[in-house]
């Protein structure tokens, strides 16, 4: 890899003027780490390389902080990272100055594109100043394996570090300890131990007035316009009044409701904590590197009985769950849902549009102006006219992806043709001869003790240093491996995804099973208005943007070519 300076002219570091992005950042995983982590010793550490700068007659015209604290460096989704990347994008700065390299961020492949593509690109000069790169003063050192290898073991630092947090997770599970940001509604964090769960009385009031209408024969959804009608705070609402932030934004689509839902309800209704149980575990994260949680199976969970005081008796508790079971919600007859539902929802207020049939026509309604008509005035959608827009909008997308995978392909074809180099595969070679000249110098060492030119205790020294090197980079050489199988695995994944659609390539009809795996949620503002989320979202799109710049790249090149 070259690295690209920022104009041939100003080559000479003296005559450049340094816009410099000073970046520091600290993880809630590493407050309890020595000083020497701290956002303060960050700046103290550049502050001295930056002053060292000026002394080698550099010219600093500019010094920008950015300050991400309480982020964690497997997820580049911080908003002074962010910052920085956009002040680099309008070319506001163009160097940037870190303590090393794990404080920019420990996800390896994110790591690597940065430091080794998207920098260089954009002519940004790097330094990391315990890590020693400079990639203007020492390009070679910069790209060398070195900066690979830390970057690995920055990455293997997060999947080690939620190991322990999943296991220490599971213990306090076991141990019946509440883990939850937020006490359930009906309940608040004791002040004595966080993860036990005390009555709240006011919500617990209005907790046991729910379970008591249903077990007495009121419909949910006529509990859900009572409770509107007395003008009774929603949980999320409730919440927030009690200084819980984390409220201000909380429920469907993100939106804040100040209405009661006929799914919020349900869910007070179905769940065992009102009977003192702790059931913990529904959701997991897909990996290390991602926020990103899923469902998981029942079998999963974690139910401890008895870790709280009851709101509601086992008597009534049983009683409600027996009417829950005569009323089931898939279709009247049948053993599956409608098509579409729980898939739409209003653009409007966030709430939930439930199937209703009038004269013979199925449409969608929002369920806020059902229940709670000054909140919400969202029209009301036909359901064919919804079927329509999404099949359509699979129809265009599938297409999309397999045009984007024509181009990919033939890409790769003549990239494979060319022999393009392989960086990983450079890198392990260069780890591999280091091993075997590491293992030949050691070799030599009986030699040279016998032949009297070093005596045992040098001898013996020496043996134990190539003995620690060659260790190094054994272990060096099995993380690279473990770099080239991921990469290798992620590339037969996007092959696979973009296979998995094709299925759907001459769909002419929609079923449930096809809506569970494509699509994502629908989001209605009127009859025309309609936004369809799909959940393969993010990986088309990077797809797609890969397939654009083949084509850009194969246009430039035929321009420069006549």
């Amino acid at each position: 890899m070259t690295f690209v300076r920022n104009k041939k002219e100003n080559s000479d570091s003296s005559i450049v003027q340094w816009r410099i992005a000073v970046y520091v950042r600290l993880s809630k995983e590493d407050g309890d780490k020595l000083e020497s982590d701290s956002i303060q010793n960050q700046k103290r550490i550049i502050e001295q390389h930056i002053k060292y700068l000026q002394d080698q007659g550099e010219q600093i015209a500019s010094v920008e902080i950015y300050s991400d604290d309480g982020y964690p460096g497997g997820n580049f989704d911080r908003p002074e990272y962010k910052r920085m990347m956009r002040d680099i994008e309008a070319g506001i700065i163009n160097c940037v100055i870190f303590k090393d390299n794990s404080r920019l961020g420990r996800n390896y492949p994110e790591l690597g594109r940065l430091m080794e593509e998207y920098f260089p690109q954009k002519g940004i000069r790097v330094i990391s100043v315990l890590n020693h790169i400079d990639s203007l003063k020492d390009p070679h050192g910069y790209c060398s394996a070195i900066v690979s290898f830390s970057n690995i073991m920055n990455d293997d630092y997060i999947r080690q570090l939620s190991i322990k947090i999943k296991s220490t997770f599971a213990m306090k599970r076991e141990r019946g300890e509440f883990l939850g940001n937020y006490a359930p509604y009906g309940y608040m964090k004791s002040p004595e131990d966080r993860h036990k769960l005390v009555i709240d009385p006011e919500a617990a009031e209005v907790v046991r007035m729910i379970f008591q209408w249903y077990a007495g024969g009121t419909p949910a959804s006529r509990i859900v316009k009572q409770l509107n009608a007395l003008e009774i705070m929603p949980p999320s609402v409730y919440k927030t009044s009690k200084g819980c932030r984390g409220f201000d934004h909380h429920s469907s689509g993100g939106v804040k409701r100040n209405a009661w839902a006929l799914t919020t309800v349900n869910s007070i209704l179905k769940d065992e904590v009102y009977i003192g149980n702790l059931v913990q575990g529904k959701h997991k994260s897909t990996s290390y590197r991602t926020k990103k949680m899923v469902p998981t199976d029942e079998s999963e969970w974690t139910v401890i009985e008895g870790t709280h005081e009851a709101i509601i008796t086992d008597e009534v508790f049983a009683a409600v769950h027996e009417r829950y079971a005569r009323h089931p919600r898939a279709r009247k007859g049948l053993q599956t849902s409608y098509l579409l539902s729980g898939f739409v929802r209003c653009a409007h207020c966030g709430g939930r549009m439930n199937r209703n049939v009038s004269h013979g026509v199925a449409r969608f309604r929002c369920m806020t102006r059902i229940y709670s008509p000054e909140r919400c005035q969202c029209p009301s959608i036909r359901e064919a006219a919804l079927e329509a827009a999404i099949l359509k909008a699979i129809q265009t997308q599938i297409q999309e992806l397999a045009d984007a995978k024509t181009v990919i392909d033939a890409a790769r074809q003549v990239r494979s043709d060319g022999c393009a180099s392989n960086e990983h595969l450079i890198a392990l070679n260069r780890a591999e001869r280091e091993r075997k000249r590491l293992e030949n110098a050691k070799f030599r060492l009986y030699d040279n003790f016998e032949k009297g030119i070093l005596d045992q205790d040098e001898y013996l020294h020496f043996k134990e240093k190539y003995n620690a090197e060659i260790a190094e980079q054994e272990e060096q050489i099995k993380r690279l491996q473990t770099a080239m199988a991921e990469l290798k695995e992620a590339r037969r994944q996007d092959d696979e995804f973009v296979s998995y659609f094709e299925q759907y390539g001459n769909i002419d009809r929609l079923d449930r099973e096809t809506l569970g795996r494509l699509l994502d949620y629908v989001s209605v503002e009127d009859a025309v208005s309609v936004h369809i989320y799909f959940k393969f979202s993010p990986e088309r799109e990077k797809l797609l943007d890969f397939a654009r710049n083949i084509e850009e790249e194969a246009t430039s090149a035929a321009v420069n070519t006549h």
